[in-house]
């Protein structure tokens, strides 16, 4: 007997879904952004850090009281944070009292050496904004900066230091972030051999701090905008890091100095191939030979099959720079096109890696 056969299905369209078919990955999808501003919000208004100080697990009422809000919401926010498990609940006579969970209190409060604070709070005061036209960033293929804070972005880096509280909430996010990530970074591929490091765009001085900890021997030049080395020195990099020097410049426009080893941590990701290719011959010529040049980026794999934070921080990209997230291929190739040999990369498994290219002796 032949087989019979939908109607619909012979005319080449899609068979009715499973009755029981749920969408739960493209609803967890959806309320994405529910999570990330419960966690913007609960780090803005201090409640990690009201629990931290307390030293003992408090209810909602000593919470709101501390923080400066009312009850209900912050029962709501407490109860969103514990599903969440940014916070424990304990209960005690019907009333429930909340205190830290061991990753909220090592990465969500502020005077935590491993603090996200300063990140969260960029996230939550910028990139949101941005992130709010994502479709006209996908639409124009250009950033977004005009129409999220009025400002042009003719000029990069004018837009993302567009003032000095923006630059120092910037500096903040990369101090954090290296503060975590950038010991995997530095130690993912052998470094020893390079005495004389220069970090281009060294911004608050937090990845040379984990170079001068990783490599006894090498100091470090943290080379940025004026502006930047002095709010680094201000504020980041103190009187007792003594193997970590400034010098001031703009790496597309000024000389760089000599050095065995140029470090470009987040900084390809920013720009174009050919404004790559540019930054990248300037450093070849300045590069001793026998030196090298280290980038850090976030490795998209070769496939374009993830990772998925590389995938939406290339989106990120999109909205907030001239840039793209790249393969290792991809950077090697620019690195190759710039005269580098030897070109090794090497995945950390944490957010960033290390992509390693040689100038021959």
């Amino acid at each position: 007997m032949a087989e019979r056969r939908d109607p619909a299905s012979s005319q080449g369209e899609p068979a009715a879904p499973a009755a029981d078919m749920y969408p739960r990955k493209i609803l967890e999808y959806m309320e994405g952004f529910l999570i990330s501003k419960t966690v913007f919000t609960s780090c803005e208004l201090g409640v990690f850090d009201v629990l931290l100080a307390a030293e003992r697990p408090l209810s909602a009422e000593e919470i709101s009281q501390a923080v400066g809000a009312s009850v209900d919401g912050t029962q709501r926010l407490l109860g969103a944070c514990t599903g969440l498990q940014l916070l424990n609940t304990q209960w005690d006579d019907g009333q429930a009292f909340y205190s830290n969970t061991e990753q909220s209190r090592v990465f969500l409060t502020r005077s935590s050496p491993l603090s996200l604070y300063q990140s969260i709070q960029y996230s939550s005061r910028t990139i949101y904004l941005c992130w709010h036209y994502l479709t006209d960033a996908v639409r124009s293929g250009r950033n977004q900066y005009e129409k999220a804070f009025g400002v042009s972005s003719k000029d990069l880096f004018q837009a993302l230091y567009r003032s000095d509280e923006e630059m120092v909430k910037f500096m903040h996010l990369m101090n954090s972030i290296w503060n975590i990530c950038g010991k995997d970074v530095v130690t993912a591929l052998d470094l020893t051999p390079f005495e004389v490091v220069c970090d281009l765009g060294g911004c608050s001085g937090a990845l040379a701090k984990q170079c001068t900890l990783a490599y006894p021997k090498c100091t470090v030049t943290i080379f940025d905008l004026p502006k930047v080395v002095r709010v680094s020195r201000e504020h980041f990099v103190s009187a007792a890091d003594q193997r970590i020097g400034f010098c001031e410049g703009d790496f597309f426009k000024d000389s760089l100095p000599a050095a065995d080893l140029f470090i470009l941590a987040r900084i390809l990701h920013d720009w174009t191939d050919e404004r790559c290719i540019e930054l990248l011959c300037r450093i070849y010529k300045a590069c001793k030979p026998g030196g090298g040049v280290l980038l850090v980026e976030a490795l998209l794999n070769e496939d374009g099959s993830g990772p998925l934070t590389a995938q939406l921080y290339s989106l990120n990209m999109l909205v907030q720079t001239e840039g793209r997230e790249r393969t290792g291929a991809q950077y090697a190739a620019l690195l190759a096109s710039s005269g580098f040999t030897n070109i090794q990369h090497r995945l950390t498994g944490k957010i960033y890696d290390a992509v390693l290219g040689h100038k021959e002796t």
